[in-house]
């Protein structure tokens, strides 16, 4: 995939570089962020430059991440990072989003619409089936983004987060293309919509 560029009502979405090391940087010495996402705590300098200048690259080109960063308008300040992260699954690909807000921009909604427009991009230009959304039980902020960008809670995982340490029980939910109104690369054939095989009758022999 090559790396592209966003854009919603307000926000500008392009993909990490070099010239975000200071922002990616100050933004992850917040708390939270450290706490609730799986970026490293404490957070160095050396970790927003590998960041910016080698996983971010490196997973657009390998097609196993798309990270991008939200800012206010072309040039603007750095207000979220959004990625999605692909695993394979039973030979499958499967699409898993990821994000975190810059304390001084939230609760002006800028999240939600951004991880709107990278989830329609998911299923427009990756063909995603499904994307994912997990969290540590507890982080509520990020859940009621997924939840304002469309997002169904499925249930519960437990010792499903793994830290340094110890593994923790995560939320999980999904958005669909349909939930959008996007039509999906491959049709989906939700449970009830075909006829179990012990409830077709057999074909009778004729005499």
């Amino acid at each position: 995939m090559e790396p592209t560029t966003l854009n919603t009502a307000r926000l500008e979405l392009r993909p990490f570089g070099p010239a975000d090391e200071d922002e990616v940087y100050a933004a992850c010495q917040d708390p939270d962020i450290q706490r609730w996402t799986m970026v490293p705590s404490p957070y160095a300098r050396e970790h927003a430059r590998g960041f910016v200048g080698e996983l971010v690259p490196g997973g657009w080109r390998e097609d196993t991440a798309y990270s991008f960063a939200v800012r206010l308008g072309p040039g603007g300040p750095l207000v979220a990072a959004v990625g999605v992260h692909v695993h394979e699954v039973f030979g499958t690909k499967a699409y898993e989003i990821g994000f975190w807000a810059v304390k001084e921009h939230r609760g002006q909604g800028f999240m939600t619409e951004a991880v709107s427009a990278v989830a329609r991009w998911a299923f427009t230009e990756l063909g995603a089936a499904r994307l994912e959304w997990r969290a540590e039980v507890g982080n509520t902020a990020s859940r009621a983004v997924a939840e304002k960008a469309g997002f169904r809670m499925e249930g519960l995982l437990r010792a499903s987060l793994h830290r340094a340490d110890s593994v923790h029980d995560s939320w999980v939910g999904a958005l669909l293309p349909g939930d959008l109104g996007i039509t999906p690369a491959v049709p989906y054939l939700p449970s009830g919509s075909r006829t179990s095989p012990l409830s077709v009758e057999p074909p009778r022999l004729q005499p």
